[in-house]
């Protein structure tokens, strides 16, 4: 095999394409030619940096072809959570900031409205696409523009109710909107291909159109049942043509495809005339394509295509390329791994657990329990509210749901987590994966804010384990607590290399522990914040500050006795979390004011995440910026005990 390096080979086409204006006066053949060579500098780049890889490779050629059939970024082009557009990012001017993708200061992984004129609207959740699309439209309309909006959504986001809220809303608008829908879930064969293709291109085109746009309004003066009639008749041809889009004629849309994603000379006809077309309705347009298409990795290995890390890629002996994974470091497990077998454990010792999760098995760790119990593992699509819902209907019957969610994703759903499941007092286990901040991914995918708005809900129980072994015992303190809900928290990342405990190991509700005893400061950490305390409580014991390390366990029920007696034994006090404003420190200061405890003239100070967004980087690096690991704590420790000359000179070291 021979290694490649990056951005090895010249790409002429690419090269002229960057021009957009150059792109829109390619040939078919010319075309073809930038595809192929956008999805290997996508491949490149990615190999560098890791990424999502799958969903951008499937949408080259469409990429292409929307670029060079629209005049975007005046046509508005919306990108559906934004794992697909690496290279639409190549092609709008950021090509040379490519390999900067994910990294500090770099490029997104998603759509942003900042980065460049060419994402009007910012996605890394699902489902947004035609919202948005809609509403620029609508703004269009107002204005009195001549412009195209279009939204390009995948099969996976069409699973979630927001999609067809905006599809049911524009067709009853009526409005100007295009909506591509990536489907990569079924195939076409060559010859129906070809044949759906033809179709396509007949049933968007202008004299079709026209036609029928005359065809409806002589029939809209016959008599009302003749009328009714010659409506059925036309939907059942145009089904028998179409051979499908039923569902999104009902909604108001005009229906064309499926066509095939990969042959731009059936996308580019199809795309200049809903382009050109000046129907009174929404035209959406059915693309098939295969996810990862031309992707370096073996046949086996569809899942990790769709987020991988740094590769190599090399030439094998049939001149193809294919991917040499970098060696992987020996390393404790990951936080989602301990959760994922600690809750097959604990299936394996009661048979009403079961497990949910929208759309997110491996990433939740949930494909594991799904292999040991496939039967009781329930992945619902895109769709966090139904998730939580759905879970709570189980809960409801006796059953024990883990509802394994993001954090960042679990924002979607907190109507029903307060309607369906905490007014209620269901016992819906929430398993929190993600929470704090999450490197590469970014501000979207940040859990920030779970802490605050699970925080304030009467009756919920709330953990945030401190390293994998508490992880692991918070997994069975769920999944015997049966009076109301309960949720546990934990990072994205590997653990600490703690030994795990035996299986079934509880956890008493509401209780924390002192991890060291000192008699100056306490340090009073709530999460994944364990390993930089106990670096910063070396770090004052050697500055001759005697330190106490507590992990509280519990945002909800808090140890107030264990906080009191901290606060009474102590000069200062600083609480730790990863968390926005308003989750644990706020929760705190609460308990202390109510408890009268300020009276006695307690310094405390409260470490959370600043109040502000933190950009994309290595964890540690975003840790750092947020002021949350070790050599923070020390200096926030040092104002607490009114060390402010010390404090102030780490500061400025």
């Amino acid at each position: 095999m021979v290694e490649i390096g990056h951005n090895s080979g010249a790409s002429p086409n690419l090269d002229r394409a960057a021009d957009l204006e150059v792109l829109r006066r390619m040939s078919p053949e010319e075309l073809k030619r930038v595809a192929d060579e956008l999805r290997r500098e996508t491949i490149d780049a990615v190999s560098g940096t890791g990424g999502h890889l799958g969903a951008g490779l499937g949408v080259v050629e469409l990429t292409v072809a929307l670029h060079h059939v629209f005049r975007t970024p005046h046509d508005r082009l919306v990108w559906d959570v934004g794992h697909q557009t690496y290279p639409h990012k190549i092609l709008t001017g950021r090509r040379d900031r490519i390999r900067t993708l994910r990294q500090g200061g770099g490029l997104s992984g998603f759509t942003r409205r900042s980065e460049s004129e060419f994402d009007p609207f910012g996605a890394a959740h699902s489902s947004t696409s035609i919202s948005a699309a809609l509403g620029m439209a609508v703004a269009r309309d107002m204005k009195g523009e001549r412009r195209n909006t279009i939204a390009v959504i995948g099969d996976g986001s069409m699973s979630a109710g927001m999609a067809y809220e905006a599809m049911n809303n524009a067709g009853a608008m009526r409005t100007r909107l295009i909506v591509i829908l990536n489907d990569n879930d079924m195939s076409i064969a060559s010859a129906t291909g070809a044949l759906s293709a033809h179709l396509s291109r007949l049933i968007s085109s202008k004299p079709y159109l026209g036609m029928r746009s005359l065809a409806r309004e002589v029939a809209s003066h016959l008599p009302r049942p003749l009328f009714e009639a010659a409506e059925r008749a036309e939907e059942m041809a145009r089904g028998l043509v179409a051979g499908g889009g039923s569902l999104f004629e009902q909604l108001g849309f005009y229906y064309v495809g499926p066509i095939d994603g990969h042959n731009l000379d059936h996308l580019l006809p199809v795309l200049r005339n809903v382009r050109d077309a000046r129907d009174d309705r929404p035209i959406l347009v059915h693309v098939v394509t295969q996810k990862g298409r031309g992707h370096p990795f073996g046949a086996e290995a569809a899942d990790r295509y769709h987020a991988v890390n740094a590769f190599e890629l090399v030439v094998n002996k049939a001149g193809l390329l294919q991917a040499k994974p970098k060696p992987a470091k020996p390393a404790p497990p990951t936080y989602t791994k301990v959760f994922a077998e600690a809750l097959v454990s604990a299936a394996e010792a009661d048979t009403k657990i079961v497990a949910v999760t929208a759309a997110m098995p491996s990433g939740t760790g949930l494909d594991a329990f799904a292999k040991r119990f496939p039967k009781r593992c329930f992945d619902v699509g895109i769709a966090e509210q139904h998730a939580v819902t759905f879970a709570a209907g189980m809960a409801s019957e006796g059953l024990k749901p883990f509802c394994a969610i993001y954090s960042t994703f679990l924002q979607r759903a907190y109507d029903q987590v307060v309607h369906d499941v905490v007014l209620q007092k269901l016992p819906v286990r929430f398993a929190i994966d993600r929470a704090g901040l999450v490197g590469a991914d970014g501000a979207t995918h940040a859990g920030a804010y779970d802490l605050a708005y699970l925080g304030c809900l009467p009756d919920m129980v709330v953990m945030a384990a401190g390293d994998e072994a508490d992880l692991a015992r918070m997994v069975a303190t769920a999944a015997a607590h049966d009076d109301g809900p309960i949720a546990f928290r934990y990072p994205r990342g590997e653990g600490s290399g703690e030994r795990l405990p035996p299986a079934g190991e509880t956890l008493p509700i509401g209780r924390g522990r002192i991890l060291r005893e000192g008699s100056r400061v306490a340090l009073v950490n709530l999460g994944a914040r364990l390993g930089e305390c106990r670096k910063a409580a070396d770090e004052l014991d050697r500055m001759g500050h005697s330190t106490t390390l507590a992990d509280m366990r519990f945002l909800k029920p808090l140890d107030t006795d264990l906080l009191f007696r901290l606060a009474r034994a102590h000069e200062a006090l600083v609480t730790i979390e990863e968390g926005s404003t308003g989750g644990f420190g706020a929760l705190v200061l609460h308990a202390f004011a109510q408890a009268g405890q300020f009276d006695r003239g307690m310094r405390i100070r409260t470490l959370t995440l600043p109040d502000r967004i933190i950009d994309h980087d290595t964890q540690s690096r975003q840790y750092a910026e947020a002021g949350l690991d070790a050599p923070a704590i020390v200096t926030a420790a040092l104002a607490a005990l009114g060390r402010a000359d010390d404090a102030a000179g780490r500061a400025r070291a």
